[in-house]
């Protein structure tokens, strides 16, 4: 076993370079693990200004110089941030104490629901019903604890999100405007024998930035168009539940899942079994189709496609280690290790020698005893 142990190690790590590659992907992986909820200002800032970098390569291939087009993408971006800050987040957090305010109603509903199931399926006993209500009931009682926690503690909060939103925009101007200045800082303390790890860099640096922008493309237009059909068909709550159907595109094929049952939930708490119910389903199916067949494919045509299989176990298990930034990044991630497992040399074992072949006995005996006297 430990004979094969090391001939593995020799044909994976018999390259200088399959050396440093492993050394600075530790040495990566071990700084986010470890500072990552210290580094999230500067986290959110890369984030954004990948994001931001496509528009401004667009307007340098127009012509225009690097400064005048970081300028700009950023006034835009700080217009799209104040928008955001004052015009959206205010109309969020007021449907969001509507939905709280009524939830005592919801819950009357429901429970009035699941009192009705023994009559109508014999198989459901009235002390399975009871128990469900007693989890329900305890499930409630905590969550009023934690919106009471929330609430102590969101002077703290508020200050937090004021000191974000002062360092972020500062961190993403610089990222912009001195971005080959940061990276040639960076490359300076780092090896010189770094094909390997720049080839593997370049590939994931594309596939991150690309991800980046699509994916917030992607998380504004579905939210977009969910908000329109839900407020064109009269359903309550119709911002709330358009911006968390946007954000349930960041988790791949679970966050649509997920977020079926409060737009089901919500629809028959307005308007019962019925075809507005019927027609709402429809048109989530409709907006789940187009984003999956449709948009998804459109903006990510150029990032590597992964099987679903690696894509459910990447948002598990990076979810699992760095939670949101895990689950978002969980397909550039996937990208990362698939690009470091094609890219990584590997010594070929020698031939095996085949052993010297035995020399032919001596016939002479069996001759002689054939021969004839």
């Amino acid at each position: 076993m430990m004979e094969v142990a090391r001939r593995w190690f020799r044909r994976r790590f018999s390259d200088p370079q399959a050396v440093i590659l492993a050394f600075l992907l530790v040495i990566g992986f071990a700084a986010i693990l470890l500072f990552g909820r210290i580094l999230a200002p500067v986290l959110w800032a890369i984030v954004i200004a990948y994001l931001l970098e496509g528009l401004v390569v667009f307007l340098e291939r127009r012509g225009v110089p690097r400064t005048p087009a970081v300028l700009i993408v950023f006034l835009l971006f700080m217009a799209f941030l104040l928008v955001l800050v004052f015009g959206v987040v205010p109309l969020l957090w007021v449907q969001m104490m509507d939905l709280v305010r009524d939830l005592p109603a919801f819950i009357a509903m429901g429970q009035q629901v699941l009192l009705q199931l023994p009559e109508r399926y014999p198989f459901i006993t009235e002390a399975q019903v009871q128990e469900v209500l007693a989890a329900i009931r305890s499930q409630v009682g905590a969550l009023g604890q934690r919106m009471l926690a929330l609430s102590l503690a969101s002077i703290l909060n508020f200050i937090t999100i004021i000191v974000y939103l002062i360092l972020v925009p500062l961190l993403v101007f610089f990222f912009l405007k001195d971005k080959r200045l940061i990276l040639g800082w960076v490359r300076g303390y780092l090896p010189r024998e770094r094909a390997l790890a720049a080839r593997v860099w370049d590939e994931v640096n594309r596939q991150i930035g690309n991800y980046v922008r699509g994916k917030f493309w992607e998380i504004l237009i579905v939210a977009a168009v969910s908000y329109l059909v839900f407020a064109l068909m009269g359903l309550q709550y119709a911002m709330l539940l358009g911006a968390l159907v946007g954000l349930s595109v960041i988790i791949p094929y679970i966050g649509a899942a997920v977020v079926t049952l409060p737009v089901f939930m919500i629809g028959y708490f307005q308007w019962g079994w019925g075809p507005e119910l019927a027609w709402l389903m429809v048109a989530y199916a409709v907006i789940q189709a187009l984003d999956g067949n449709v948009l998804a494919p459109l903006l990510f045509s150029r990032v590597v496609n992964l099987h679903p299989v690696a894509i459910i176990v990447a948002v598990v298990g990076f979810g699992g280690i760095w939670g949101f930034w895990g689950v978002f990044f969980a397909i550039p991630l996937a990208t990362l290790v698939s690009a470091v497992l094609s890219a990584w040399p590997t010594t070929p074992e020698p031939a095996a020698t085949a052993p010297p072949s035995a020399p032919a006995r001596a016939r002479t005996p069996e001759i002689e005893r054939e021969t004839p006297s």
